[in-house]
């Protein structure tokens, strides 16, 4: 019961060279998620991935480092060309963005995606310090 063997995945190359990267930036955190264009996750990170805790996963450091770990592992794939989807307004949006494209991808489109409501649901109770 003391050795046991884990089986580690080789990462398979991918076929097609071009792909999208959603960038999600929170206020807490940016995940960063790159697929190919049927939809198959080659890689992602975020900025606790990348060994940021607590409030230091908002920067926009943290977001860099996590948009370059994902853009890395994706050109390893195979991975060339990209379109940028990203959603939020969190604090590491401009930087994500720049990592991926200094990583190796080439940037075809940036489209902003953040979902905004139309005066739908009622807000919340104003906050009290």
């Amino acid at each position: 019961m003391a050795d046991k063997k884990v089986k580690v995945k080789a990462k398979k190359k991918v076929t097609e060279p071009k792909g999208f990267v959603y960038i999600k930036c929170t206020f807490n955190n940016t995940l960063v998620t790159i697929s190919t264009r049927s939809g198959n996750v080659v890689s992602w990170s975020t900025g606790g991935n990348v060994g940021y805790k607590g409030s230091r996963k908002s920067t926009p450091y943290a977001a860099q480092l996590a948009a370059e770990k994902a853009a890395l592992d994706a050109v390893a794939a195979g991975m060339k060309e990209v379109e940028i989807y990203i959603k939020g307004a969190g604090a590491g949006r401009e930087t994500a963005i720049r990592s991926v494209s200094s990583a190796g991808l080439r940037v075809s489109a940036i489209r902003d995606v953040t979902p905004l409501p139309h005066n739908g649901c009622r807000p919340r109770k104003k906050r009290r310090i």
